[in-house]
């Protein structure tokens, strides 16, 4: 090219699941060995015919295909309030609700209205790496709480407390956790939302795979706080739970001050999020209660073979963290760099996971099971093959 660019983003890191599937680019894989892809989060089901069917219907509806609101269809934003009221025991309004097109877009969006270039933002180690990327595109600073093996990958509210600093603007938290799957405990985030009401600093709470938990019931009080809205950004996703990863449809609950500057940056980036996503959404809140029960059951049971796979003493790799859709593991290869480890497993084990180094600094020693589309009596297999590395 001959033209500038902005230098930000010259030196954003690539795409990670591209870079990770273009290492099996052009394969073909034996009957008997065939490729375990866990490399990518997504569902190992496909949508509901019942909600495929409602979509068939809408698509010959000429209204189907009009914008809708900035902020999303009113419908969904009352449904959405009324899903989350009755899940955390508390009150959220439709005017604390913004529809983005994915959590991706959620988080985006947010971001930028809560940091301005300079600014800093505290995000965990490892970090989804989308979300490192996007702070790095705006010159927005991330500042790294260590990642902590020990506590099962929940960061820590005191190493928070200590690296906020002048500049700081916000908290960032992802639980179920993208890429370690752990499940942080109420309490931790409790204290890690009075760190950041304390300091005046937003808490974005990413809780793409709330659906997934490992027990039924709210995983936090902090919508009964009657000032919720002061500190937290709830970030959420309809694609895993409805199988709708396509479609592009998630959601910010939020302040309707924040909402509405959210709305100012929608509209320049995507008017709204697409309408057909919006309507599947709505209709899996209305009736698909029976097929997200089924589906969190599936996904607890796969997250309990995998873990009873890894009791096994002699396999060389450790299991650090699983919950939800992931697991983090230690590879028992020292130095050996994880981009190494992955392309080894996939040449020899058929075997495709993402290395702990694309979610930051100091993860070289690990890797990222995105199981939720390996069948619980493919677990053993799974782990087998890691064995069989070593």
């Amino acid at each position: 090219m001959r033209y500038p660019t902005n230098p930000a983003w010259e030196a954003v890191a690539a795409p990670a699941i591209a870079e990770t599937r273009a290492w099996i680019a052009g394969r073909s894989f034996p009957r008997d060995k065939p490729l375990i892809d866990v490399a990518q989060a997504v569902p190992g089901y496909p949508p509901p015919k019942l909600l495929t069917d409602h979509l068939a219907r809408l698509v010959a509806d000429d209204s189907s295909h009009r914008y809708t609101e900035i902020e999303g269809l009113p419908t969904l934003r009352r449904a959405l309030a009324e899903h989350m009221s009755a899940f955390y025991g508390a009150t959220i309004a439709a005017e604390n609700v913004a529809i983005t097109a994915g959590c991706n877009q959620a988080y985006c969006l947010a971001m930028q209205i809560l940091a301005a270039p300079g600014d800093e933002v505290l995000l965990p180690q490892p970090a989804y790496f989308n979300h490192q990327m996007w702070l790095d595109g705006l010159g927005i600073r991330a500042v790294h709480l260590p990642f902590r093996p020990d506590r099962q990958g929940v960061p820590d509210p005191e190493e928070a407390r200590r690296l906020i600093g002048p500049r700081t603007r916000a908290i960032v938290l992802v639980t179920p956790n993208n890429p370690t799957g752990a499940v942080y405990p109420p309490e931790a985030i409790r204290l890690f939302y009075e760190l950041a009401r304390s300091n005046g600093l937003a808490l974005v709470l990413d809780e793409t795979y709330k659906d997934f938990l490992p027990k039924d019931g709210a995983p936090h009080d902090l919508f009964r706080d009657p000032e919720w809205a002061e500190t937290v950004v709830h970030l959420y996703s309809f694609s895993k739970v409805y199988c709708l990863t396509g479609w592009r449809v998630g959601s910010v609950i939020a302040h309707p001050d924040l909402v509405s500057r959210i709305a100012k940056a929608m509209d320049c980036v995507a008017i709204c999020a697409p309408r057909l996503g919006q309507e599947a959404a709505l209709f899996g809140l209305g009736h698909l209660s029976g097929f997200v029960a089924e589906n969190t059951r599936t996904m607890r049971k796969r997250a309990k073979a995998l873990a009873e796979a890894f009791r096994t003493n002699d396999l060389g790799y450790e299991l650090v963290s699983v919950g939800a859709y992931f697991a983090y593991v230690r590879h028992p290869f020292g130095a050996a760099s994880g981009r190494e480890v992955v392309k080894r497993l996939a040449d020899e084990q058929n075997l495709l996971c993402v290395p702990g180094a694309m979610f930051g600094r100091g993860q070289e020693g690990y890797l990222r099971l995105a199981f939720a589309n390996v069948a619980s009596e493919l677990m053993p297999e799974m782990v087998q093959r890691l064995k069989d590395s070593v």
